[in-house]
């Protein structure tokens, strides 16, 4: 069978489609990624002024869907889109647009053969949960199957947590050794006969496009010249103008009630590694309050515990770098440290194929991935390397779309399956029959054997 998940994320919507044995919804079947279709144009959110269009953008990878998915299984084909942060920000500023451009994907989507199960905004939390039920599925830390054909439980210890860094939001989420004192960040899952208390939190405008625009703000509002912003993460000698329009056309940055005169601002790189981690670190709220544990912005999070998988933006800043395979933090400060110095001429040389958009941020990017991680979560030197940078796990790509898939289909039972392997009455027929005819096919071989033995001692 196969199921089909939009992810509709700020910055890009992608088509995840996915295939597993047809007996084993409701079991345990591993799921296998067939295909991933990413849809041109930026996220369904930008589509706030003409909703229709965000439905069209969706069908050309609809229709790469169709020519994959057998026609006959199309009509059983669970398929979901989620929004994510991009929709959240979008119905805090205007829940009527929010709502038609939902509207939109909907229609589209339903012109298709496909069991289409609706289009929703989902909240952070369940992005963070659905996320960490995607990880722990894929490396079987929720159930495994014994020796003896039983299924087992990892213990609580094996469990990971998973980290995820979108463009307009960042969420953490694992399962703690102690009880979760904020109700508003416990997620309570059954899964497979265990009962999984685990901490999620969401941090909305802390995804990296958002939060880099929040540094822009933030470095334009200490400029000493109106008309002028030095910015110290981009290269030297890189340069451009941007409009004050562009500076404040998110809701995560806040425009101050004095207009600027300048309409139009230059912006300078300096590449300047301390000054542009110091001002990484302006973003964030680090105090805590007495008696408290937190993350940032006055959150609490109980103490980190175990192994995390890092996806989503987190694994692409620090691939970029070759930074994934399990380098020290010294290491990975050392490398960062090195580009952030470099020159706009000298990373264009050395990343001759890159994006300019994402060469011009490539050091900005690391360097919130690191204030994020180290400041923001509360990891140091020891705990880093316990966070495993990855983008896929036996060959599926890690994010929170399989697991919303897993659970609204409810391939994840919340009881412990009773067999490895529930044939289906009409194979266990086959099976009989099959075993019937290997035990003639036995018993005439050995009346053959026994009657040529005979005729041997009667020769003799």
């Amino acid at each position: 069978q196969y199921g089909l998940v939009f992810d509709a994320g700020s910055t890009h919507t992608t088509l995840y489609i996915y295939r597993w044995p047809a007996d084993k919804e409701n079991g345990t079947g591993i799921v296998s990624q067939v295909e991933v279709c990413r849809v041109s144009g930026p996220g369904i959110s930008s589509y706030a002024d003409d909703p229709a269009k965000a439905g069209a953008s969706l069908k050309p990878c609809l229709d790469k869907a169709m020519k994959i998915i057998p026609a006959e299984q199309q009509r059983e084909t669970p398929t979901y889109l989620g929004a994510t942060a991009g929709m959240r920000l979008l119905r805090e500023q205007n829940s009527t647009k929010a709502e038609q451009v939902l509207a939109e994907v909907s229609k589209a989507i339903g012109e298709y053969p496909v069991d289409f199960r609706g289009a929703r905004t989902l909240t952070g939390n369940e992005e963070g949960s659905f996320g960490w039920i995607t990880v722990n599925y894929l490396l079987e830390k929720l159930v495994k199957c014994s020796f003896t054909g039983k299924w087992t439980h990892p213990p609580a210890e094996d469990v990971v947590g998973a980290l995820d860094l979108g463009g307009a939001s960042s969420q953490i989420t694992f399962l703690p050794g102690t009880t979760i004192d904020d109700s508003s960040t416990r997620a309570f899952l059954r899964l497979y006969g265990t009962n999984y208390s685990i901490y999620t939190h969401s941090y909305l405008c802390y995804g990296q496009n958002q939060a880099l625009k929040m540094l822009m703000a933030s470095l334009y509002q200490g400029s000493s010249s109106p008309q002028q912003i030095s910015h110290p993460c981009y290269p030297k000698g890189y340069r451009e103008n941007i409009t004050m329009a562009e500076l404040y056309d998110s809701p995560c940055v806040h425009a101050p009630s004095t207009p600027s005169p300048a309409p139009v601002l230059t912006v300078m790189g300096t590449g300047e590694p301390a000054a542009c981690s110091t001002a990484m670190q302006k973003l964030f709220n680090f105090s805590c309050g007495a008696n408290r544990t937190c993350g940032f912005n006055g959150v609490y999070q109980p103490p980190l515990r175990g192994q995390f998988f890092a996806f989503s933006g987190l694994y692409y800043n620090l691939h970029l770098l070759n930074l994934t395979e399990g380098q020290s933090l010294t290491s990975v400060n050392a490398t960062i440290r090195q580009l952030c110095n470099s020159s706009w001429e000298e990373v264009q040389k050395e990343f001759p194929t890159m994006n300019r958009t994402h060469l011009r941020d490539a050091c900005a990017a690391s360097s919130y991935t690191l204030t994020l991680l180290l400041q923001g979560y509360k990891f140091n030197q020891t705990t880093w390397m316990n966070i495993h940078f990855s983008q896929q796990v036996t060959n599926v790509d890690v994010g929170w779309s399989l697991g919303y898939m897993l659970h609204l289909t409810n391939m994840i039972p919340s009881e412990t399956p009773q067999r490895v392997v529930e044939l289906q009455r009409n194979n266990w027929i086959a099976a009989t029959i099959l075993l019937a005819i290997m035990m003639i096919l036995i018993f005439c071989l050995l009346i053959v054997i026994c009657c040529q033995k005979i005729s041997g001692y009667e020769r003799l």
